[in-house]
């Protein structure tokens, strides 16, 4: 009788285990790859890294699909069937040029206004085993609108930009609605084959590079204008992200540097548009980090208004929280419980859970070929504080991750993952491949802002897009690439609302100067705003500006004119 109440009661206690792990499970993101039908991993030499992805609607159909790197094997383009499954059609589309380079980065823009996004996807070397790097060239396809693209490297000027690049980004730093390009490059030069690079033979061979800045010329050419700018900085560098820093209204510079403690550390630029300048202020803002930083995710965590960066690093990750106009940023990663020893490599700010604040992913991947598992990281903020909570989620998978990416895969709303892994080089104790996780944690109401410009980027990106609901006020920006590692989120912004039942009002800031308001918007669902021709702002301004001088000079001069009177 005993030994049967004790079996009872064991019965009893698994039963209600196993439906507070069901309930845990439920609440978790879930691993959907084989279903999917991404298959998937990045593969380079010893010693290398890589593996960038970029979310794009390839088709206009309304789901974002993906372009993902390979380094030494085939690329993959991924046409999102709305299902929940995707389709590799990368043969036959235009892109198997790829296949004689190792590539590295990928982002996507509307490079020429036709309505389609096209592709730019860096590169490091050649595959045909030559000895003298560089020797590659960085790849420009344009959107046929029927799923296939044309190469156009050449025609576009960038045909003699030999280079070993990784990280690109889009953006539209002159605002004059088309995007322009910023590119990382690694090595100015170095001799050998790719199997005996390490971090040894990279600082020996004393060959850090300069970037690129690629102005684009009314769609049809780009030219590098890195030195007219007065970017003249050589590092190890891991590509970059524009980003609106100071609240300005134009796209300032946040540039990656690897080995930063040895060589040269991270750099940010601000934009002086309208001058055709950017200004170093690395130093007074406290962002020349001497790390070896791989990426950032940009995002507001404390939705005060101002951009913050998480940094991905070798060891121990920092958080730079934005303090202000012409204050320094600080590192607050330790205080806010985001210091935790990984080797880290893409990174993104997303609301994740819906509850009105960003929530953070870290994909984390020991170097080749001395591999290490190690999970990935979730970070939950709760009331500006961050709690790792990776292994409950369901998503600390222990593949060698580099590049990640956040987008909407089944247009349900809320933001899913999709995380590159890379194949190790010598044995390892788990499969390292790609893994594409579904969001199933999210509860609250949500708001998606697709922008369409018209004398801007025609996505959008540079632009910002703020709401106000519930007497919040949340902040995104439209996400040129260069964020994560090597690649770039979802161009659509995302808002996780809570409790909230409707939105007040949609701001949008264009880069140029315009800003745009949308009142009483509903919930759950995605917004189109198009770019009005309403006057930029800067330029509004300026006469009101001018007529309060005006009226306080002629006041001058009736003052004087009642005194000569007097007198």
């Amino acid at each position: 009788m005993k030994n049967n109440l004790i079996i009872q009661t064991i019965l009893l206690n698994l039963f209600f285990l196993s439906l507070g792990l069901e309930g845990v499970a439920q609440q978790a993101f879930t691993d959907i790859t084989e279903p999917s039908g991404i298959d998937h991993e990045y593969q380079v030499y010893e010693g290398t890294f890589g593996g960038g992805v970029t979310v794009f609607d390839v088709n206009n159909d309304g789901f974002e699909d993906l372009y993902i790197t390979s380094g030494i094997k085939s690329d993959r383009l991924y046409l999102n069937n709305g299902n929940g499954t995707f389709k590799d059609i990368f043969e036959g589309s235009g892109l198997e040029v790829t296949n004689e380079y190792v590539t590295q980065g990928v982002v996507s823009a509307d490079v020429n206004k036709d309505g389609f996004r096209d592709l730019f996807i860096t590169t490091i070397t050649t595959t045909d085993g030559k000895k003298v790097i560089p020797r590659a060239k960085n790849l420009l396809f344009l959107n046929q609108g029927d799923s296939t693209f044309k190469d156009v490297t050449d025609a576009y000027g960038l045909e003699d930009l030999n280079s070993f690049s990784t990280g690109p980004s889009f953006g539209d730093f002159n605002a004059d609605g088309y995007p322009d390009l910023f590119v990382g490059n690694y090595f100015q030069e170095f001799t050998g084959k790719l199997g005996i690079i390490k971090d040894a033979t990279i600082v020996s061979a004393n060959q850090t590079a300069k970037s690129y800045l690629l102005q684009n010329n009314d769609g049809e050419k780009f030219e590098n204008v890195y030195e007219d700018y007065g970017l003249g900085h050589k590092g190890f560098g891991f590509g970059g992200v524009f980003t609106d820093f100071d609240n300005d209204q134009d796209q300032d510079l946040l540039v990656n540097q690897d080995f930063g403690y040895k060589a040269v550390p991270n750099f940010l630029y601000r934009n002086e548009y309208p001058s055709e300048h950017f200004e170093d202020v690395s130093k007074e803002t406290g962002m020349d980090l001497k790390i070896n930083a791989m990426g950032a995710a940009v995002g507001d965590y404390n939705n005060d208004g101002w951009m913050d960066y998480y940094i991905t690093n070798i060891k121990f990750n920092m958080l730079m929280e934005n303090q202000g106009y012409r204050l320094p940023f600080v590192d607050k990663a330790k205080e806010l419980g985001t210091y935790n020893l990984a080797i880290s490599w893409g990174a993104n700010f997303a609301d994740f859970d819906h509850d009105e604040d960003l929530d953070l992913f870290v994909s984390n991947g020991d170097l080749n070929p001395n591999c290490t598992p190690m999970g990935n990281f979730y970070f939950e903020n709760n009331a500006n504080t961050f709690t790792e909570k990776g292994r409950e989620l369901a998503i600390n998978d222990y593949g060698i991750g580099r590049g990640s990416v956040i987008f909407d895969m089944d247009n349900d709303g809320d933001m899913d993952l999709l995380v590159v892994n890379q194949k190790p080089i010598l044995n390892y104790p788990i499969p390292s491949t790609t893994k594409l996780f579904r969001n199933d944690i999210a509860k609250g109401n949500w708001l998606k802002v697709a922008l369409k410009g018209i004398d801007a980027e025609a996505n959008g990106i540079g632009s910002r897009v703020t709401i106000i609901a519930n007497g919040k006020k949340i902040i995104r920006e439209i996400d040129g690439g260069g964020s994560s590692h090597l690649s770039q989120n979802s161009v659509i912004a995302h808002f996780g609302l809570g409790a909230s039942l409707v939105v007040d009002s949609v701001i949008v800031d264009w880069t140029g100067g315009k800003q745009q308001i949308v009142t009483q918007v509903d919930i759950n669902q995605q917004l189109e705003i198009v770019e009005s021709n309403t006057p930029a702002k800067d330029q509004s301004y300026f006469w009101y500006y001018l007529s309060f001088i005006v009226l306080l000079i002629i006041a001058y001069f009736l003052y004087r004119k009642r005194m000569l009177v007097k007198k």
